[in-house]
């Protein structure tokens, strides 16, 4: 008995030590399950947290590119990168709506990932990503996603596919599909504000959307929003500084920006560029007529007509009143007249409502075979469009080198004169300065018209401190919008140009005394600022023998309407009409800048004081086109 029970007892010991070790085994298991639980749910939250972080920092990037100032389409390209590389997505593609000339609305794919498979589809459409238009299919769930503004995800991207390119063929489709390597198509609605912009698409490897992906993709898209916005607002600022507001065509300071850069390539390269200038016919008739609002409809028509006809590369730009240039790159004059001829075709055909037909004289000169100066080439072109409009309008005219003096030339050869021969109390440095700048324009081909504003601003600037550089560029090139609207030859509108390079000159020989005082004249100091004209005239110009012809609007250009101006009191049609041009574009730039007695006029109170003096200072019918250019045209 004792026997059986010492091994029951050693048996129940070893049973109690069995069980003691399944139970330290079931607690060591328990222990290591909880482990890999816990690791695994450490994994998943590191994902999750370096998502966060994914997130943080691709908002952050979008918010970097809204203070950087960058152009839309950068700035959409930079969205797409970060989508494609940064958030693994397969493919990004962003999206927005347009409407066709038949007010029909398609998508344009703005920007766009990389992927063979979406190459193909435009290599098999023979079209490319940039202009085609993808259909805009009203049940769609891209339209859906849209209008609700609700983000939808979609795993039937043969769909998809089959909607924005229904030409291709069903097996195509699922060979385009599995290129692009996605189970799964979201679509995220985009807005600017109030109006849609369109949406992005973006492909996914996995079957469906999370809930946080679905945060995310919603936190991104309000993101994007805004930066399409800032960078629309930045775009359209820019836009606006570059076009003219009428027509929506380059402004005149753009195209000659442009042209000095198309000239330095041209030279560069041993490439031609042509000219065109063109110019509406009868625009005084038409407002004179129909009124200012129907001149305003012809030069719009005829801008859009510029504009269809243009190349993407083409730089069409509205000068000024109904002169316009359009400047086309590596084109020699053969092209050039073949394109002119076709623009003045399209605005012949045009027919505008109660106007009926219009017309256009237009004139073509090409860099490095008319001349190989940019102000020589605009003049050539001018010439040409002048010659188009004594021969009949209505026609092209191809520059043709004459032996001919320009205006340019003259005022060179005047104020060459003047300084060389000391007709004027300039420093004798600055004298010497001058005259090398106006002897280097023949040597080094430089810029006969920058030159010559440049010689007459500082000629002002030695008895005028107040007068900017640049202001005399701005009095010829306005002198020359009125001349136009006025429909003054073209021999005329040089004379004035000539006049206001020189009509000032006879203030160097007033005393600086008077002329900087902020007490009110004397007599005896307004009878010498009154001899100004005279001196001008017949003292620094009549010795010059090759602008007697300026003379006359010189020595009148004080001269008012109702016969109270000097120096000789005359009035009415007794003062040449170019020395009344010249006293308003004389008085409206005196009026626009500081002197040493008053702060400058802003515009709108410059015309009305030039209203208050119609009929008294200036003709009225002068007056009313002289407002009508300041209101219209892009004054500098």
């Amino acid at each position: 008995m004792n026997i059986f029970s010492g091994f029951k007892e050693i048996l129940g010991q070893i049973n109690k030590i069995d069980g003691s070790i399944y139970m330290k085994g079931r607690d060591f298991a328990d222990v290591y399950a909880k482990n890999i639980a816990l690791e695994e749910e450490i994994a998943e939250r590191t994902k999750e947290l370096e998502r966060a972080n994914q997130t943080i920092l691709t908002l952050s990037s979008v918010w970097d590119m809204m203070n950087s100032s960058q152009p839309l389409s950068n700035m959409l390209d930079k969205i797409v990168s970060i989508l494609h590389e940064d958030m693994n997505y397969s493919f990004a593609a962003i999206l927005k709506i347009e409407k066709d000339d038949d007010k029909n609305l398609y998508f344009s794919v703005k920007s766009s990932s990389q992927n063979k498979s979406v190459n193909q589809v435009f290599s098999l459409i023979n079209s490319s990503m940039e202009t085609y238009k993808l259909p805009y299919v009203t049940n769609s769930i891209v339209v859906k996603s849209i209008n609700e503004k609700q983000i939808y995800s979609t795993p039937d991207i043969i769909g998809i596919l089959r909607m924005f390119f229904p030409e291709l063929e069903e097996s195509r489709l699922y060979e385009i599909m599995e290129g692009i390597n996605s189970k799964s198509c979201t679509t995220v609605p985009l807005y600017s504000g109030k109006e849609c912009f369109g949406c992005v698409i973006v492909s996914s490897e996995r079957n469906d959307i999370t809930d946080t992906e679905m945060n995310f993709l919603s936190l991104f898209a309000n993101q994007i929003e805004l930066a399409i916005t800032v960078a629309g607002l930045f775009e359209e600022v820019k836009k606006q500084a570059i076009t003219d507001p009428l027509t929506g065509l380059y402004n005149r300071r753009y195209f000659e920006e442009n042209i000095e850069k198309e000239a330095e390539r041209s030279l560069r390269l041993k490439q031609p560029f042509s000219l065109v200038s063109l110019d509406l016919d009868f625009l005084k008739k038409i407002n004179d007529t129909y009124g200012h609002q129907y001149g305003d409809i012809a030069i719009k028509t005829i801008a859009n007509v510029i504009k269809k006809e243009a190349r993407s590369i083409d730089i069409p730009a509205r000068i000024g009143g109904e002169e316009f240039n359009l400047l086309l790159p590596g084109v020699d004059s053969k092209g050039a007249y073949i394109a002119a001829e076709r623009i003045r075709k399209s605005i012949e055909n045009q027919v505008i409502e109660t106007i009926g037909g219009i017309t256009a004289s237009i004139g073509v000169a090409t860099f490095l075979e008319h001349s190989d100066r940019i102000d020589e080439l605009t003049e050539l072109a001018d010439q040409a469009m002048y010659k188009s409009k004594i021969n009949g309008r209505n026609q092209v005219q191809i520059a043709q080198l004459e032996n001919t003096v320009n205006w340019q030339q003259i005022a060179i050869d005047t104020f060459i004169d003047i300084l060389g021969k000391n007709r004027i109390p300039v420093n004798e440095n600055i004298s010497k300065v001058l005259n090398q700048k106006l002897n280097m324009i023949k040597t080094e081909d430089k810029n006969s018209n920058e030159v010559l504003y440049s010689v007459a601003d500082i000629i002002s600037q030695t008895y005028n401190q107040m007068y900017k550089t640049g202001t005399t560029k701005s009095k010829v090139i306005l002198a020359a919008m009125v001349a136009k609207k006025l429909d003054l030859s073209k021999e005329e509108t040089d004379k004035l140009k000539l006049a206001i390079l020189l009509y000032d000159i006879g203030n160097i020989m007033i005393p600086e005394k008077i002329l900087n005082k902020k007490d009110p004249l004397t007599d005896e100091e307004k009878d010498i600022i009154k001899q100004h004209p005279v001196i001008a005239a017949r003292e620094i110009l009549k010795p010059i023998s090759n602008i007697n012809d300026i003379i006359p609007i010189i020595e009148n250009h004080h001269e008012d309407w109702d016969g109270s101006g000097y120096p000789g009191n005359k009035s009415g049609v007794e003062i040449p009409l170019m020395s009344q041009i010249v006293l308003l574009v004389d008085s409206f730039y005196a009026m626009a800048q500081d002197r040493p007695y008053r702060h400058a006029y802003n515009i709108d109170e410059i015309i009305e004081i030039i209203k208050n003096e119609s009929g008294k200072r200036w003709n009225e019918k002068l007056v009313e086109d002289f407002i009508y250019v300041v209101k219209h045209e892009s004054i500098q």
